[in-house]
This record gives C-alpha cells, sequence and structure tokens, in this order.
C-alpha cells in the first residue's frame, strides 16, 4: 500500500481523505494557496506544500506545481478530490510520466467520460439512451440559436468540461439563448479554461437520479444503488438522498446494469457516477458521467457501508475490488444537506467573511440514527470570495426515509452560524415541506416552491406556542439570574409573576406560568395563549447558543441570539425576535411607532460581495424593465443584475474591475 499521498485540492473534500488516509495508515500532503494558509486540511495533514496565489488558475489548477510538491515530499500518489484537475486526463498523464499514480480513472476513460460531447457521442455509439441535443462544439451565438431553435424549446446549454451548475443555463426563447450562451461559455472559460458549450433538450419535470459505480484494474465493475440528486438550485445540488423515493428494484437494476456497461466499455477503475434524467414515469436517460468522486458521495456510504475514498486508494494500487454485485446491500435511507455560504433571503447570493461562530452539531451514531458532518473549516476561518461557497456537508442516517429525514431536521437546528450569511434556515425549513418529505420530487422544485424567493416561514399556532414557550424560559431565567447578584437594592419585577406577554416580531402572545421555579436547569408548566398548560423542561443556561429540551412531548432544540431589545430564535427554518414584556409593557409596547427603512428603490445595489465584470449602461441611458445592466462575478459565478422597471440611469458608481460589498450602491436612477 502507498505510504504517502498528496491530495490535490482543498476544503471538506481535502480533510475527507485525508480522514480515511489516517485510518489506513497511509501519511498525506496537503497544498494550499495563499488564501488557505491556516485552513483545516492544512493543519490535519502531515505535511504541507504553498503552490501560489489565491486563484485557483494560479495554484489548485497549476499540475506543475503539485507534481512539484510531490517530488519534494516523496508523495507516491495523488488524490484529486472533485473540481480543480480532478477530470483532466492531461493530468492523469503528467503524474504517470513523473512516476506518480493518479488515484483516480485511467486518462482514457477521463476522455471518454469526463467530457460532456464527447461522452454523449460515446453513449450513442454504445446504444445507451441519451437526452435529444445538438453533439457538437457550437461556435457562434447564431449557431446555438438555430440549434435551440431546432431542438425546440426549453434547451439547456451546458459547458463540456466541469460541473458543479456552472456554466450551465436554461432557455426558453432566442433571447435567453443568446444571453445563456454567452454567460455560459465565459463561465466555462473562467472555472475550467475551456469554453465549449453544448446545448440539449430540457426535459420538464424531470427528477436527476445518479448511479454509483467502482470498478478496478482488473476488469471489475459494480454498482453500489443511486442517489437522487432533484433538489437543484441553479443546475446546483442542495440535497440529496440515497436510495431515491421514485425507483423500484426493476428500475434500479435496469440504471444500475446501464452504468456497468457504459463503465467497463471505458475500462473503468475507479469510483465514478453515471448521472441520469428521470421522468416521473421512470423512463431514464443517460445524462453525462463524472468521472471523479461527488459530492454527495456520502449518503452512498452510509447506506452501503463502503468507503469510497478507501476503494478509490486500493483500486488505485491495484487491488482488485473485495466485493461482488451480490455482495452490494442497501441498508435503511440517508440524507444529505449542502451547507453554504449564501444568502437565502436575497435569492441565495453568495456570501462571504468570517465564522464568527461555527458550532457544527455533534457527529454521533446512536439507536440508529447517525449524524455525520463533513467539514473543511473551524470557527475563526474566512470563506473567501475565490472558491466554491460549501462550508459543509451534513448528512444523516436511519432506518428509513422519514427517521433520516427527522433527524437531519434536528441537526440542522444544531448547526449554529454566525459571521457570514447561510442557507441553514432555508434547508430546515425545506425538511417540514410537505412535498419534499412525500417525495414528490423534480429538478424544479425550488423554483416551483418558492417562486418568489425564500423567506422565513409565519409560524403557526403550534410554532407560535413553542417559540412563545422557549422566550418566557430564557427571559424567566435571566430575570431570575438578575435578582441574584449582589448590591440589588431590591429583586428584579416579577421574576416569579404568572402573567406575561411574549412579542414574536410583531405578534403579542399571553403566557401564563403557572408552576415551578424559572432557575437552571428548568422545569415549569405554562400556557400559550390561555390553552391547554404544557412542561417545559430544559437545561439551558445564559450565554448558550443552544436551547435543547422539551415543550410538551416535543424534543426541541432553537438556536438562541441576542438581538435588539431581547433576543432571536431560529428553530425548524422560523427565524423570529422575542422579547419578554410584562402585560402593562406589551400595552405600551404597541403604542409605540414603526421605523421604517431608507428608501433604495431609485438604487442598483450589489446584492453579493463580488467582482463588477461589467457595466452594461452608461449616464443618462433609459432603459426597460427586464434589459441587462451589470454583471458581479462572486465564487466562480456570474450574475447578471437586470433593471426592474422602465427607467434613466442618473448616475454610476462602479467600474468593471471594482470590488464591492454587499449593498454597495452600482448606479443611481431618476
Amino acid at each position: 500500500m502507498f505510504s504517502k499521498i498528496l491530495i490535490a485540492n482543498r476544503g471538506e473534500i481535502a480533510c475527507r481523505v485525508i480522514k480515511t488516509a489516517r485510518q489506513m495508515g497511509i501519511k498525506t500532503v496537503a497544498v494550499y494557496s495563499e488564501a488557505d494558509r491556516q485552513a483545516l486540511h492544512v493543519e490535519l495533514a502531515d505535511e504541507a506544500v504553498a503552490i501560489g496565489p489565491a486563484a485557483a488558475a494560479q495554484s489548485y489548477l497549476v499540475a506543475d506545481k503539485i507534481i512539484e510538491a510531490c517530488k519534494a515530499t516523496g508523495a507516491e500518489a495523488v488524490h484529486p478530490g472533485y473540481g480543480f484537475l480532478s477530470e483532466r486526463a492531461s493530468f492523469a498523464e503528467a503524474l504517470a510520466k513523473a512516476g506518480i499514480v493518479f488515484i483516480g480513472p485511467n486518462p482514457h476513460a477521463i476522455e471518454a467520460m469526463g467530457d460532456k460531447i464527447e461522452s454523449k457521442k460515446f453513449a450513442n455509439r454504445s446504444n445507451v439512451s441519451t437526452v435529444p441535443g445538438y453533439i457538437g462544439v457550437i461556435e457562434t451565438t447564431d449557431h446555438a440559436v438555430q440549434i435551440a431553435e431546432e431542438i425546440g424549446y426549453p434547451v439547456m446549454i451546458k459547458a463540456s468540461a466541469g460541473g458543479g451548475g456552472k456554466g450551465m443555463r436554461i432557455a426558453w426563447n432566442a433571447d435567453e439563448t443568446r444571453d445563456g450562451f454567452d454567460r455560459s461559455k465565459s463561465e466555462a472559460a473562467s472555472s475550467f479554461g475551456d469554453d465549449r458549450v453544448f446545448i440539449e433538450k430540457f426535459i420538464e419535470s424531470p427528477r436527476h437520479i445518479e448511479i454509483q459505480v467502482l470498478g478496478d484494474k482488473h476488469g471489475n465493475a459494480i454498482y453500489l444503488g443511486e442517489r437522487e440528486c432533484s433538489i437543484q438550485r441553479r443546475n446546483q445540488k442542495v440535497i440529496e438522498e440515497a436510495p431515491s423515493p421514485l425507483l423500484d428494484e426493476a428500475t434500479r437494476k435496469a440504471m444500475g446494469e446501464q452504468a456497468v456497461a457504459l463503465a467497463k466499455a471505458v475500462d473503468y477503475d475507479s469510483a465514478g457516477t453515471v448521472e441520469f434524467v428521470v421522468g416521473q414515469d421512470k423512463q431514464f436517460y443517460f445524462l453525462e458521467m463524472n468521472t471523479r468522486l461527488q459530492v454527495e458521495h456520502p449518503v452512498t456510504e452510509l447506506i452501503t457501508g463502503v468507503d469510497l475514498v478507501e476503494q478509490m486508494i486500493r483500486v488505485a494500487y491495484g487491488e482488485k475490488l473485495a466485493m461482488a454485485q451480490a455482495d452490494v446491500t442497501l441498508t435503511g435511507w440517508a440524507v444529505e444537506s449542502r451547507i453554504y455560504a449564501e444568502d437565502p433571503y436575497r435569492n441565495f447570493l453568495p456570501s462571504i467573511g468570517r465564522l464568527v461562530r461555527y458550532r457544527p452539531p455533534q457527529e454521533s451514531s446512536v439507536d440508529g440514527i447517525t449524524v455525520r458532518n463533513d467539514t473543511g473549516v473551524v470557527e475563526g476561518d474566512e470563506i473567501s470570495m475565490f472558491y466554491d461557497p460549501m462550508v459543509a456537508k451534513l448528512v444523516t442516517h436511519g432506518p428509513d426515509r422519514a427517521s433520516a429525514i427527522a433527524a437531519m431536521s434536528q441537526a440542522l437546528d444544531a448547526f449554529y452560524v454566525d459571521g457570514i450569511q447561510h442557507n441553514v434556515p432555508f434547508l430546515t425549513a425545506l425538511m417540514g415541506h410537505p412535498r419534499w418529505q412525500a417525495g414528490t420530487l423534480t429538478t424544479n422544485f425550488i423554483a416551483d416552491e418558492y417562486p418568489d424567493g425564500f423567506q422565513p416561514p409565519v409560524p403557526d399556532d403550534e410554532a407560535r406556542a413553542v417559540l412563545a414557550a422557549v422566550a418566557l424560559s430564557i427571559g424567566a431565567i435571566q430575570r431570575e439570574r438578575l435578582d441574584h447578584l449582589p448590591g440589588r437594592l431590591r429583586a428584579h419585577s416579577g421574576a416569579v409573576r404568572e402573567k406575561w406577554v411574549v412579542k414574536l416580531d410583531k405578534s403579542y402572545v399571553p403566557v401564563a406560568l403557572l408552576e415551578g421555579y424559572p432557575g437552571s436547569p428548568i422545569e415549569i408548566d405554562i400556557a400559550v395563549d390561555d390553552k391547554t398548560p404544557i412542561t417545559l423542561r430544559a437545561d439551558w443556561r445564559p450565554g448558550d447558543a443552544l436551547w435543547q429540551g422539551t415543550v410538551g412531548k416535543r424534543s426541541v432544540v432553537v438556536q438562541v441570539r441576542p438581538a435588539e431589545g431581547g433576543l432571536r430564535l431560529d428553530w425548524q427554518g422560523y427565524s423570529v425576535r422575542a422579547r419578554v414584556m410584562t402585560p402593562r409593557i406589551a400595552e405600551l409596547d404597541a403604542l409605540m411607532p414603526e421605523k421604517l427603512p431608507p428608501d433604495t428603490s431609485k438604487m442598483l445595489l450589489c446584492p453579493m460581495p463580488g467582482l463588477v465584470v461589467s457595466i452594461a449602461v452608461e449616464e443618462g441611458q433609459e432603459v426597460k424593465a427586464g434589459e441587462q445592466l451589470a454583471v458581479v462575478e462572486a465564487m466562480k459565478m456570474e450574475n447578471v443584475l437586470r433593471a426592474e422597471r422602465d427607467c434613466t440611469v442618473t448616475a454610476i458608481k462602479a467600474t468593471p474591475g471594482d470590488s464591492l460589498a454587499v449593498d454597495a450602491i452600482i448606479m443611481e436612477f431618476d
């Protein structure tokens, strides 16, 4: 077995590979850019080598620097993770010439299947069902429009190289095809160094289901079940699960056998993924093959018990697969949520900054429920604009889908992050969505269910009661502590009084403390809205980030943050400001005037921290609603900003190349 390997990647996947290498007794070498000098993967590895500036094109994407690091440290093999150089045949070939093993498929397989255009040609020759489209390089915008109209709208414009949702656009007409073609080529060039794109028919209401395959260098190949990846946003996966709630055993077997046949046809010899677009009628079509480890591989690991990173290392060393297809069994259900540095309340735009607090839920395996968190950051780290916005992957496993979802919901409630905007509130709310729980999914799920973007849901009566009860318990504990401070002239007003009012945002909720003393730990009987009394128990203490306890018979984990005049409580996707008052103070508070935010309706504000790519208008120019105003790039994605109404540009405050903070003024209108 290898004695030392180098991980040509960063973040959570680098940490993930290091974890398995340690278990196998293999030493590891990390590489890092200037931006990652103090990153977690650098700390975890046995050795670390600096490879250049923050920009990936000058560090993680430079094959020569990786090879130099291998030679300097004596690393015998390289694991590429995903992204960066993981699907470049030229990188695998360069490693081989240097006498270094590539922990991934052979260059022929990468070339045949890693390129989306070539893979479709190969699949057609192999009689694999594919989505209708134009399989070839498209040189001009006019050619793209011609092809799209021949195929029939809607169409998908996709970068031939790479993945992760970059360089992908859906077009419903000629104008969107022109704009999508230009944006896809630009994103593909900046992300992958390859601006080729192709066009295929976009299947409406599809599901995205993929088969995990594993092959060795001795002609053996198996499949390890499927993953449902239909919950996507901007073609980027958000939640994955295994197995799929759609497939039956016969369809799973048919898809798996087709995936294995395709893998064997190219002598595939590592872990890889064959992706399919699947109709609600279970008809499936080959989409592409990812010749690398997938981001969502943990859900497969949890339902099969197979460590895919270990298998990749063993296969690369020349070992035969230790299992046959008959040995593969799927046990239970697993769900993965991707924790992204993005603002769900601003249409999921990227967010950067320092992790002032980063407290993921405790990893555990208790009573048939497993909680796993694959991450590459620790508290105090900075989320940079140079790389992908994913912070962590939270994974749960249970005996069935319902238990895995319930475990995920509670684990997300306990995932405490401050300092950046993040999508935990959205993920938590989604776990309770009836359509998600029913498994009636499509890749349009988020667009269909949140057409106007995500906003915190308004608490229903049950949620209102839970949040009011938690707020009262916290307020009572805080007041009880104040009463015991030395030097006070008199007890704080009413720590044990019965009648209270909890203000949740703009709603006033009467709560009665019927029995019990508000110490810590706390056990009290309360009545919310004069309804049936319930017992509340918790061991929360002032300063704790999480309130964990029971409200009635319900186990509850609520995130607690200080806010002006009270607290902010986050639970199950709800986010409310809470303040505990006496009834008289509540009466007076209701009379206070509401402070209105400043008017920014005549300004174009930068929706996320990013780099201005272009300004499409001039001062004095009249623009129509929907016209492009500017393009801002953040975390490798180009975001087109358009006019919301007809107006005239009166002032332009930014120029291409400017680095802007969120809400910075780009231009003003009349």
